[in-house]
């Protein structure tokens, strides 16, 4: 997609050839490149949210898994550093389905061809998971298509960040928004601030306004209102990972909005990769495991000036804090989940023909 009118991916070599990615910590006050230059850096990244969205942790563990095969590329070093590499982010399955695709590879190699053939998987990874956003966001269009046909317009809210930075390109839930845009079709997106690290102010209206894509951020706890007024058309969003019961994590304050567009008779679409569907785990409200983020991130907020974070408290000194980074919306609060392979109910009978 475009950063000032230039076409950019999410990954992608520097000046001095290294494999980076955007610190998206700086964002959109600074464009600032992050190299991905060990395992430690990967690892680090991922944990310390400089990348996030699920498709691109995956992507950023394979880079880190493969740079790793320069230093150590022995059968106990690859299983090390695949440990390592899940431990950074416990909910997004894409991060373990990349490790475990990337060891896999690995394992049928020899040692002096692991880090050669361990980059170009990376790469190839990061290509695969363009191809499939296009394909999620042809599909998606066709949504939009025909609630512009009924109403003249659609106007979209969507919750946290699943575009073009969430993932090698395109985005999950915003690619069918931006081809709908270039189509030159009538959207309008609602971006959720998505408090406490703001990725919907912060990260989704930057990247679709960059895009020209009209956008208006709001606070999270607007939707609801917005959607009784009728200025809602659909809500779409990503997700981290999807249950075989069809239940869907994502980042917290989804289950608020799915349950307030059920109530508004609004359709709630989730758009993801196959690789996001964990079918191991058979009920999502109950066994995906949440990730418990710092309570600092709650009762402080980011300062960015000359560079450098400081933190301004936002609450009284000396409280604590809970902060869930995610919830699940059950299944039944879900219209569709919209995949590579095509737009199916979160039923368990329809996920389980999708493997």
């Amino acid at each position: 997609m475009k950063i000032a009118g230039r076409h950019t991916r999410s990954v992608f070599l520097d000046e001095q050839g290294r494999v980076s990615v955007f610190d998206q910590r700086v964002l959109p006050f600074e464009i600032r490149e992050y190299p991905l230059i060990d395992l430690s850096s990967a690892h680090d990244a991922i944990m310390h949210m400089v990348v996030r969205g699920a498709p691109l942790i995956g992507i950023t563990a394979a880079f880190g898994l493969a740079l790793h095969m320069r230093d150590d590329p022995s059968d106990k070093s690859v299983f090390n550093a695949a440990d390592f590499l899940k431990s950074a982010r416990p909910t997004a399955v894409n991060l373990a389905w990349a490790v475990d695709l990337m060891v896999q590879h690995l394992m049928a190699l020899d040692l002096n061809a692991r880090h050669e053939a361990a980059l170009e998987r990376a790469w190839q990874l990061l290509e695969e998971d363009v191809a499939v956003n296009q394909a999620i966001g042809q599909l998606g269009l066709e949504l939009i298509r025909k609630v512009c046909a009924h109403r003249g317009r659609c106007h979209i809210l969507t919750h946290c960040n699943a575009g073009w930075l969430a993932t090698g390109d395109w985005g999950t839930a915003l690619a069918p928004i931006y081809m709908a845009h270039d189509e030159g079709l009538p959207v309008h997106v609602y971006a959720d601030e998505t408090r406490p690290r703001s990725q919907g102010s912060l990260l989704t209206a930057f990247e679709l306004h960059e895009h020209g894509v009209p956008v208006e951020v709001i606070v999270d706890n607007a939707g609801g209102h917005l959607m009784q007024a009728g200025d809602i058309d659909m809500v779409i969003v990503g997700t981290d990972r999807v249950a075989a019961n069809g239940d869907v994590a994502n980042k917290i304050g989804t289950y608020l909005k799915a349950l307030a567009a059920k109530d508004n008779n609004i359709p709630f679409y989730v758009a993801c990769p196959l690789s996001t569907i964990d079918h191991e785990i058979k009920d999502g409200c109950r066994d995906i495991p949440i990730e418990e983020r710092s309570q600092n991130e709650v009762l402080n907020a980011p300062v960015l000036s000359a560079g450098k974070f400081s933190w301004l408290p936002s609450a009284t000194s000396g409280v604590g804090a809970r902060n869930p980074g995610f919830d699940v919306t059950p299944a039944r609060l879900v219209t569709a989940i919209i995949t590579q392979k095509g737009i199916v109910p979160a039923t368990t009978e329809a996920i389980a023909k999708l493997a």
